[in-house]
């Protein structure tokens, strides 16, 4: 089990940026897989981006490609997640999993999850 705390969220202007952030506790934080997905008021939860536990495969989804950025530091056990060109759409508690295995986007394959954190971009 891996304990994990987000933190970054806040509100941002349309075409802003933010950087979360999510903490493991745990020796073993190298050896999970990572996930960031996000739930919007209504809606169901979507998969985010995702990258396997060496870093060097990163995975998302089509409506954040090329604005966003997976990324983890294993040596502070933290999970990075860059946030460009914000868009309203983009507005979400933000959440990060991990896993065992290979990267999934499918957000029943993690079992272990945080809090979350809010996510507000203003047009």
């Amino acid at each position: 089990q891996v304990q994990l705390v987000e933190s970054g969220g806040g509100l941002v202007q349309a075409g802003g940026s933010l950087r979360l952030s999510c903490a493991a506790s745990g020796r073993t934080f190298s050896s999970y897989t990572m996930g960031w997905f996000r739930q919007a008021p209504g809606k169901e939860r979507e998969f985010v981006a995702c990258i396997t536990w060496s870093g060097s495969t990163t995975g998302y989804a089509d409506s954040v490609k090329g604005r966003f950025t997976i990324s983890r530091d294993n040596a502070k056990n933290t999970v990075y997640l860059q946030m460009n060109s914000l868009k309203p759409e983009d507005t979400a508690v933000y959440s990060c999993a991990a896993k065992i295995g290979s990267y999934s986007g499918y957000s029943t394959s993690y079992n272990n999850w945080g809090q979350g954190t809010q996510v507000t971009v203003s047009s």
